[in-house]
């Protein structure tokens, strides 16, 4: 496992966050309790309620938490704790005066997309002159390149991802419902060291037609494709792959041929990856070997996202986003057929940007995998 981050890493993305910030016309970021929060401080509040919880970055000056009291004690235990000053704050006080205080009189601020209404609401209230936007608007790159320790952690939760992939598909699939094969699954991400599923999609039969299938009651077939999707976090890093079975030896024609489409697909959209690139030219790579195909209008969503300690973040791989790649920088690769009524085939990777070109970060074979 990677070394744990220090205080130092925590001061410099703080740093960084407030710079980034002041370079696109912002006088400061407001974190709230969420992914943005963990990833800045390392800070994660027990429960996320209605007392407000706010982080104040502004470019030259000291961070500073406002807190509520009664949670001032496992905040002082956070890594980041040394190079934040504390505000703490009781229920017979205003919060929103005391964050408001650490604000300026006018001017523009990111918010963190978790923000509670309520919080940004109260914290407008408190600065009615000063202009809010969502830090995924104003900076989508914020968490979008992982340092070395960063990678090792989602090379980890991959590698996990991949073992529980490398022992679901010995299990039996016909005559079980999906759900129980969901179970399965989130229970080997969890054997495998996940601490958190966020899904485990399991699209059995024309199921698969729908990329985001819930888990359903229905009974799998001999005979059956099934989409399995799955994911969480590891050691506060996500995994997210995405591999197609097919219940027993008897393919279908055309089953086996849209595999073939999409798996084409998903190898050159990887091949497309280097730095510079825009990333739209990832998604329009895939894109363009579904089309020739003749099945474009079944891939009905863009070709990735990024993965960090969210399993889905900036950047996006899809028509329209021009931002270039930069070495760091990790997304899943993730094209898909879906014929409704029929069955659906995806495949998906998480990919890191290096250098000279991608890297994957999950390793099992794509090929139609053959089960019980």
């Amino acid at each position: 496992m990677s070394a744990q981050f220090t205080a130092d890493d925590y001061a410099a993305r703080m740093r960084r966050a407030a710079d980034e910030a002041h370079a696109a016309g912002f006088d400061g970021v407001l974190v709230t309790p969420g992914p943005d929060l963990v990833w800045l401080t390392g800070y994660q509040p027990t429960a996320i309620t209605e007392r407000l919880t706010v982080l104040v970055l502004r470019p030259g000056r000291r961070p500073q938490l406002v807190v509520p009291k009664l949670e001032a004690p496992d905040v002082q235990a956070a890594p980041a704790a040394s190079e934040m000053d504390l505000r703490d704050w009781s229920d017979a006080t205003d919060p929103y005066a005391i964050a408001g205080a650490l604000l300026p009189g006018s001017g523009r601020l990111c918010v963190s997309d978790s923000a509670w209404a309520l919080h940004v609401l109260g914290l407008s209230k408190a600065r009615p002159l000063v202009v809010f936007e969502a830090v995924t608007n104003a900076l989508p790159m914020l968490r979008a390149v992982k340092d070395g320790h960063e990678l090792d952690r989602l090379a980890a939760a991959g590698a996990a991802a991949d073992q529980a992939y490398g022992e679901i598909i010995k299990t039996r699939f016909a005559g079980r419902a999906e759900t129980e094969v969901a179970a399965d699954l989130a229970a080997l991400l969890r054997e495998h060291g996940h601490e958190q599923v966020d899904f485990t999609v399991v699209g059995s039969g024309p199921n698969g037609a729908n990329p985001h299938h819930e888990a359903g009651d229905r009974v799998i077939e001999a005979g059956d494709t099934v989409v399995l999707d799955f994911g969480g976090l590891l050691a506060g890093y996500g995994s997210d792959t995405t591999r197609t079975v097919h219940v027993g030896p008897d393919i279908d024609p055309e089953v086996a041929r849209v595999h073939r489409v999409v798996r084409e697909a998903q190898h050159t959209a990887f091949e497309a990856v280097r730095p510079g690139i825009a990333c739209q030219d990832v998604d329009r790579a895939a894109r363009e070997v579904i089309v020739a195909a003749g099945y474009g209008e079944y891939f009905i969503h863009r070709t990735g996202h990024g993965i960090g300690v969210t399993t889905h973040e900036p950047p996006y791989m899809v028509e329209g986003e021009r931002q270039g790649l930069v070495p760091g920088m990790c997304f899943s690769i993730e094209p898909g057929i879906y014929l409704p009524g029929r069955f659906g085939v995806r495949l998906e990777d998480i990919v890191t940007v290096t250098e000279s070109g991608g890297r994957r970060l999950n390793t099992t074979s794509h090929e139609l995998q053959v089960v019980e």
